[in-house]
């Protein structure tokens, strides 16, 4: 902030109603503005201690926005007057992240704490104390703020890690946010945090929706997450949204030399101006993390926002880096599950209901009942052996849990309170919905509906999973959207989605004559629908629904198969298909589901006329450029600076292959203690044969 007493500024604001005579008069004017109207949001809005009244904010507000009306070749980019007025957005603007948004494992108890730091000491090949960062987990939505030379520039959402929305028109409503970063900054950095609103504010919030007669939210954290994804930024202004952050993605490449750790960082996030999170500690054993846990657990009612966990970190960047990620999540931390919030209820009805694979689900419906700031009025049961475990009964006065977004579910049976006239459920023999035997197979939990794509629950089921966030991620076809056309008849397939515009065109539907359908929003969706006849092999192999093929695994079958011809080629009816079960994460169940899924004739048909309509791009591995990119790597013997999982890392992470045998494709053998059998192959081959010393020079040496 500049050295201009602050009633200087205050008294040009009230009473010089007059435009400054020049341009450089208005430039440093506005200037000073700006940095005073930033400072006072900062101490109003991050440290609870204003130095001046509302009427005196408004005042100098008032000021720099009839300059900037004025001169607004002088307005700066993140100028305080930014936080209202913005015009509506047509649509979300996706964004890929330059660093992946990852997932947290959970843990559930003191055995999974010690599991996760015996992972990381054996991944480390050390016995000595990891030391951690341990904070509470707030329960909001995930978005990456980024700056670029000290300047906010913009706002993403996680989306699906890969691939996120931008939500910079809504972040700038927040006054909460730093506009810029007080020096030294990097170049380059992307701060992430947790976009919230305080339980106090929510029902505060809730109150006078209540009031005027408008439908109240479920809860904060959807409440926070509805209010960033509004296209009008003026809705969000009106929300009481903050932020914390608490992480580091993308950065320029000098940051780690000057930030070694995870709480050297946080200092950082407050020197720049940041809400961070509280109370944290520093614990490196598993004494020290229960300690911190039971801390958490007592004072949990008295925090000013909902909390779902504990959330432990590795502390040292470096240590961070060498352990990578596993899947979807890293393997440097852990989220720490706080139990369930419980309540006591009446149920109803036990319905059923049918998922896309055909599974017959229970589901209690319940008298509604308020847990943890949450209206429940459903509950899953799960399965009917878990039905007949409890003795579950319609009618039956039960306790049920809540824990953060997780389905409620049923956790004890008040038999005392059971009617005498009470009777024990039994699963149905026929599907609800079409009317298909309901047969349980062998060694099966689950009772399955035999109808498959007759079944309309199945079908509409598989057409939501088709066009979800995760798979196609299809704007403007919600689950209300799917089954309305699917009951007009308009959709059964997925193909039938790409040719709604043509059937628009030539008259054989018409959606403008549905209720809540205009010009706008049905030009939306066919440009949504258009977008997403792009896709990536992998999200269009996860999208088809088969069963037991998560994000995961359809990743690892397109590495496999590269592209959707060779996918077609391979199982085409009467072939000899190939076992998948080898492949890591794969094992005969899943290699078997697929392999039902693509001798149905049906289903080969559909995915032949969806390439005609679609462009699925090859897979492609994202690394980055090394001497190893491309090449097949194996190791043998005992390695001393490196453990076997972290060795393996480091070539997918280098673009390599990593390989358990030798063979005359294989480019590298990298030898460690012990290791003879497969060198003299290795050495009868022609392959090159590296000790542990040259592979990590190797493996480093730029291209």
């Amino acid at each position: 902030m500049s050295d201009t007493p602050l009633f200087e500024h205050f008294n040009a604001a009230n009473h010089n109603t007059d435009l400054p005579t020049s341009k450089d008069q208005a430039a440093d004017e506005m200037q000073r503005l700006t940095e005073a109207l930033h400072h006072h949001n900062k101490l109003y809005h991050q440290q609870d201690d204003p130095e001046i009244s509302d009427a005196e904010y408004d005042a100098l507000k008032r000021r720099l926005i009839k300059l900037e009306e004025a001169f607004p070749e002088f307005k700066h980019p993140n100028s305080p007057t930014a936080l209202v007025g913005y015009q509506p957005i047509d649509a979300f603007e996706k964004v890929k992240h330059k660093r992946r948004m990852l997932s947290l494992a959970n843990a559930f108890s003191e055995d999974d704490v010690k599991d996760f730091l015996d992972r990381i000491q054996r991944f480390l090949k050390t016995d000595e104390a990891i030391e951690l960062t341990a904070e509470p987990k707030i329960d909001g939505l995930s978005c990456a703020l980024h700056y670029k030379n000290g300047q906010f520039v913009q706002a993403v959402t996680r989306g699906d890690g890969t691939v996120g929305e931008d939500i910079t028109h809504n972040i700038l409503t927040m006054k909460d946010i730093p506009r810029s970063l007080t020096a030294p900054f990097p170049e380059e950095i992307e701060i992430r945090g947790e976009a919230y609103i305080a339980t106090e504010d929510f029902l505060d919030m809730n109150k006078e929706r209540e009031e005027s007669g408008k439908k109240i939210f479920a809860n904060p954290r959807n409440a926070a997450a509805g209010s960033l994804r509004q296209l009008d930024p003026n809705i969000a202004a009106q929300r009481p949204l903050k932020m914390i952050a608490y992480a580091v993605g993308h950065v320029s490449d000098d940051f780690y030399q000057t930030i070694k750790t995870q709480s050297h960082f946080r200092e950082e996030l407050e020197r720049w101006g940041f809400r961070v999170n509280a109370p944290v500690a520093t614990v490196s054993s598993v004494k020290d993390m229960m300690e911190y846990y039971e801390d958490i657990l007592s004072t949990r009612p008295d925090l000013p926002h909902e909390i779902d966990g504990i959330v432990y970190k590795v502390n040292q960047f470096d240590l961070q880096e060498r352990l990578g990620n596993v899947s979807n999540a890293p393997r440097w931390a852990i989220a720490h599950k706080l139990p369930a919030e419980k309540a006591v209820t009446v149920i109803k009805d036990i319905l059923i209901s049918v998922g896309r694979t055909g599974v017959l689900t229970p589901v209690a419906d319940l008298e509604p009942v308020g847990v943890g700031g949450v209206i429940v009025s459903r509950a899953t049961l799960h399965n009917e052996d878990e039905i007949q475990r409890k003795d579950i009964r319609v009618g039956d006065t039960v306790i049920i849990q809540r824990a953060g977004d997780v389905i409620p579910q049923v956790l004890e049976v008040k038999t005392e309170l059971r009617s005498q006239n009470s009777v024990p459920f039994k699963m149905p023999d026929t599907c609800p919905e079409c009317g298909s035997h309901a047969i349980r197979p062998e060694g099966e939990v689950a009772r399955r509906c035999t109808g498959g794509l007759i079944c309309p629950a199945q079908a509409i089921e598989h057409l939501k999973h088709f066009v979800s966030r995760k798979a196609l991620n299809i704007d403007g076809m919600g689950d209300r959207i799917i089954t309305d056309f699917y009951n007009k008849g308009w959709i059964k397939n997925p193909l039938d989605i790409f040719t709604l515009e043509k059937r628009q065109e030539a008259g054989e539907i018409n959606l403008l004559e549905q209720n809540g359908w205009g010009e706008k929003s049905v030009e939306n969706l066919f440009k949504s629908i258009d977008d997403a006849k792009s896709v990536r092999l992998e999200t269009f192999i996860y999208a088809l629904g088969i069963r037991q093929i998560g994000e995961v695994t359809a990743k690892k079958i397109a590495q496999e198969f590269t592209s959707l011809d060779t996918l077609i080629l391979t199982y085409q009816p009467n072939a000899a298909f190939p076992d998948l079960s080898n492949i890591d994460s794969i094992g005969p169940e899943i290699d078997k589901d697929f392999q039902e899924f693509w001798a149905k004739e049906h289903n080969l048909e559909m995915i032949q006329e969806l390439a005609t309509e679609m462009s699925v791009s090859d897979y492609v591995l994202e690394v980055i450029d090394s001497p190893i990119k491309g090449k097949t790597v194996v190791f043998t013997g005992t390695l001393t600076t490196l453990s076997r999982s972290e060795a393996k890392e480091m070539v997918e992470r280098l673009g390599g292959k990593p390989s358990s045998s030798i063979s005359s494709k294989t480019d590298y053998l990298v030898v460690g203690e012990g290791g003879g059998k497969k060198r003299q192959k290795a050495e009868e081959l022609g392959v090159k044969v590296l000790n542990e010393d040259e592979w990590m020079g190797f493996a480093k040496k730029p291209v």
